[in-house]
């Protein structure tokens, strides 16, 4: 189809397109009648791989390769019509930079945002191109080559990875802050060295529990029954004397991790003085959300067949910390009930 033109021999879709179109009823005029530099500068666009695109004359007549096929996704046929029209969506962002172009300045940007339209729908892409005035031997600018590749995925990888590094900052920074108040709070709690080696230990390994559920990916929450299970397992308690009941709600990073610190802190304390200090005693955790549909996070901690309950006459860093820590993380209350017959502990949403 395209043999009586040689300018158009490197062939393709594009090419068959350019041949077979009434040219004579455009400003451009009948093919057999174009200039040089026009079928030099198309033979040099038809035989490219790369995209490219020509806008000609007045009119803004597009030609392009088949590499800018993929450019145009499922635009209507470009060719013959003015580049205005084909872009009319982004129109009024690329003008001036064509026009520039056809004022013989050249323009080379990257990762230059659009939003277009080439399947339906406006979409955010992104694109690096030149913009490249096409002169003949007189010095006269008769048109302008676009030459293009889209970096759209290449940008939006970018994005996430800086959204990434963000969050990883703001949670080291956040589990730094975090660390070192336990550590502060711990050693001002009394004890021996190795009583309080101890307790530090468990918080941390509480805090690296909930982080090796929230590690994997973008993940921002942990479901309370991991959370319960993570704090159970490092205690090699015997089967039925948790039990639990909850339906598979997720928590926020800093919820999370302040649920995992107090139910190691009431575990803790439960093995050393509490249910789980003898053989029968038995614990209870429930929670839901409040009211249906609202998102005040409930939990109910009751221990019961254990030694009897006082309270204790100085509150430790424990007993502040699921208490003050937890209530701040919920945005709600929590409190430490001693019951003759069993600690109790709440976590409720404010009121209101």
């Amino acid at each position: 189809m395209t043999t009586h033109h040689p300018f158009l021999a490197c062939g393709g879709d594009s090419a068959k397109i350019i041949s077979q179109m009434d040219w004579a009823s455009t400003r451009v005029g009948d093919i057999k009648d174009w200039p040089e530099v026009l079928k030099t500068t198309l033979a040099l666009m038809l035989c490219s791989s790369f995209p490219k695109a020509l806008v000609w004359g007045k009119d803004l007549l597009t030609f392009h390769n088949d590499a800018f096929r993929v450019i145009l996704g499922d635009k209507p046929l470009a060719i013959g019509r003015p580049f205005s029209e084909v872009w009319s969506e982004a129109w009024e962002t690329i003008e001036p930079i064509a026009v520039k172009a056809m004022n013989g300045q050249s323009t080379f940007i990257e990762n230059f945002p659009l939003t277009i339209n080439r399947n339906g729908s406006s979409e955010q892409a992104y694109f690096t191109f030149s913009y490249s005035p096409v002169i003949s031997a007189e010095g006269e600018i008769l048109g302008m080559m676009d030459t293009v590749v889209e970096t759209t995925l290449a940008v939006q990888a970018q994005q996430r990875a800086e959204i990434l590094n963000r969050e990883l900052t703001h949670r080291m920074r956040n589990m730094l802050t975090l660390v070192g108040s336990i550590a502060s709070q711990t050693l001002r709690s009394g004890g021996t060295p190795q009583e309080l080696e101890t307790a530090f230990s468990q918080r941390l390994q509480a805090l690296a529990s909930v982080q090796d559920m929230l590690k994997t990916g973008h993940a921002t929450e942990a479901d309370v029954h991991s959370i319960i299970a993570s704090a159970v397992a490092p205690h090699a308690i015997a089967e039925g004397r948790i039990n639990t009941e909850g339906p598979n709600l997720h928590l926020l990073e800093p919820q999370a991790l302040a649920l995992s610190l107090a139910l190691n802190e009431l575990i803790t304390n439960a093995i050393k003085y509490g249910s789980l200090s003898n053989d029968t005693g038995t614990i209870s955790i429930r929670w839901n959300k409040e009211i249906p549909g609202d998102n005040g996070f409930y939990l109910h901690w009751q221990e019961t067949g254990g030694p009897l309950v006082t309270q204790p006459i100085k509150a430790g860093f424990g007993s502040r910390l699921i208490q003050r820590h937890v209530a701040s993380a919920f945005g709600g209350s929590a409190q430490v009930t001693y019951e003759a017959g069993g600690l109790r502990y709440e976590i409720k949403p404010a009121e209101g």
